[in-house]
């Protein structure tokens, strides 16, 4: 099945109490009280486009996602990538990208550590945010396990931890995002989200707006969606307005058909399209169950056969560097 992951799906309703949202307004509000006034416009109009950020995450987890996310941007078919800072492999990658500033490279906020047999603990150690770790020392296995342990302050000297270690490491970073959505899932850890965009001045994975559905079932919610959409647009850090990711199916040719499909079917905007590429063998096996989605990412969006058939269908590849480098140059 195709996903059409938004906000709606990492946000439980039973976070958003009025007194959460408050929290997550004054967080806000106090970050665009230190804002700098750039003189940017807003954009009223909508971008008659049809552009698409084809998305890599987790660079970094293991040698087998670092040689296929460096194939894959050398291709030119992906146009970004994220990585995952408390990982093993992050090492490789960072050479890579210090020699190659040229590609797109994220911040994959990582707060949790999902495989069973493969595990990490939090860039800023253990010591320093014992609430991010399960009785083993590593990061929680999953995310409602993290909102329920995770101290928001902690959550903070985290992801610093991970944005100055990309910084130490030479990574040129372009944006911020989030690893299963963790920093989605209580509004404190959305308000962290957004003061760390704001602070360190690059866009994060935040969608332009909420359909009808979605907006009456979550208006608190809507609310600050918009606030946090001026506020980007306002420092000119661009925004989507859809998000696509493909979870289901280990078939080959019934992958590329789904994913062929959905890119067709781009509405004019700015879409993001996720995936997980890694190349196939022991060591992913080894890692996850999703090895074999993941190397067919990887066969799929290496290819410049690919990257053809996206811009025949008229569609612009872009990234965020690009993005942001285009919307700066135009308030000059």
């Amino acid at each position: 099945m195709l996903v059409l992951w938004t906000i709606k799906h990492s946000l439980s309703p039973r976070f958003l109490s009025q007194a959460a949202v408050a929290f997550l307004a004054v967080s806000l509000s106090q970050v665009q009280a230190q804002t700098v006034e750039t003189g940017a416009t807003l954009k009223s109009e909508t971008n008659p486009k049809r552009q698409l950020i084809v998305h890599i995450d987790d660079a970094g987890m293991c040698h087998a996602a670092n040689e296929a996310t460096i194939k894959s941007l050398q291709s030119g078919t992906s146009t970004s990538a994220s990585i995952m800072m408390p990982c093993g492999w992050v090492g490789e990658f960072a050479e890579f990208a210090r020699k190659n500033p040229q590609y797109c490279y994220g911040v994959h906020f990582t707060l949790n550590s999902e495989f069973s047999s493969y595990r990490w603990a939090p860039a800023a150690g253990r010591d320093r945010v014992p609430s991010l770790v399960d009785e083993q020392g590593f990061m929680w296995s999953n995310k409602s396990k993290t909102v329920e342990h995770a101290k928001a302050e902690e959550v903070e000297v985290e992801l610093r931890a991970q944005i100055e270690l990309a910084k130490k490491l030479g990574i040129p970073i372009s944006h911020f995002d989030t690893h299963i959505g963790t920093v989605l899932a209580r509004p404190d850890l959305v308000a962290i989200y957004v003061k760390l965009a704001f602070e360190y001045d690059k866009p994060v994975l935040w969608l332009s707006e909420l359909d009808e559905e979605q907006r009456e079932g979550y208006p608190d919610l809507a609310a600050a969606l918009d606030k946090v959409v001026t506020e980007m647009r306002q420092r000119s850090l661009p925004v989507l307005d859809n998000l696509l990711q493909f979870y289901g199916g280990d078939d080959l040719v019934e992958r590329e058909k789904t994913y062929r499909e959905a890119i067709q079917g781009l509405k004019p905007g700015l879409t993001q399209l996720i995936i997980h590429s890694s190349v196939g063998g022991n060591e992913l096996e080894a890692i996850t169950n999703s090895h074999l989605r993941r190397n067919q990412d990887f066969e799929l969006f290496s290819s410049p056969k690919m990257r053809e058939w996206i811009e025949q269908q008229g569609i612009e590849l872009t990234s965020w560097k690009q993005l942001t480098e285009a919307a700066r140059q135009s308030t000059r």
